[in-house]
């Protein structure tokens, strides 16, 4: 499996821009690294404004979070809570000083494997929204979906984000699972699913 490097600097090298809410317009510093992907503001846009009633007073969990794009935006935009997984410390240290920067004390960064987190059973309050945006080409989203599903991560109305590669398989779903939204921008594809 093609791992992650973070750049041996260990220094912000990009940046990433949150679009709306408390913080519109800041721009906040991200790690160059290999396989570090941020959603881009097109699709950041779009996802938003798929999610437009829904986001505020939400509990959302960002898996794969890298730059933590993702769920920075919906603490921005009122989210009562955003959990943040990401296996990497470099990114995950980053993730956890621009939380501070941003006085977010309802961000909360844990630097783990996604994967195996989510296979553990859910022993706190389910989520409402999850971001789902793994490194491309690795496989990993049927597995993480099959985790929400049968660990007890999911509200009985959650939606979920999933953002693929263009030439990603068919994503299969539980019969209650829905995909209510999909748009593919480049070589992206975006979908929301809605647990019904």
């Amino acid at each position: 499996m093609k791992k992650t490097r973070i750049s041996t600097q260990n220094r912000p090298t990009g940046e990433v821009r949150v679009i709306a809410g408390l913080w519109r317009g800041r721009k906040l510093p991200v790690l160059n690294a290999e396989g570090l992907r941020p959603t881009t503001d097109r699709v950041k846009e779009t996802l938003f404004n798929w999610l437009m009633m829904d986001v505020a007073g939400s509990r959302c969990l960002d898996c794969f979070a890298g730059s933590g794009s993702l769920g920075i935006e919906a603490l921005s935009r009122q989210a009562q809570a955003v959990t943040f997984l990401e296996k990497f410390a470099d990114a995950a240290n980053q993730l956890k000083k621009n939380l501070v920067s941003l006085k977010a004390e309802n961000g909360k960064v844990i630097q783990t494997d996604t994967l195996q987190f989510l296979t553990q059973k859910n022993r706190e309050m389910p989520f409402d929204l999850v971001f789902v945006d793994p490194p491309f080409h690795q496989g990993f989203v049927p597995q993480v979906l099959t985790a929400l599903e049968q660990n007890g991560w999911l509200t009985e109305n959650a939606l979920i984000y999933v953002e693929t590669e263009k030439n990603h398989l068919p994503l299969v779903l539980p019969e209650h699972w829905k995909v209510i939204k999909e748009k593919t921008a480049g070589q992206v594809v975006s979908r929301l699913i809605r647990i019904n």
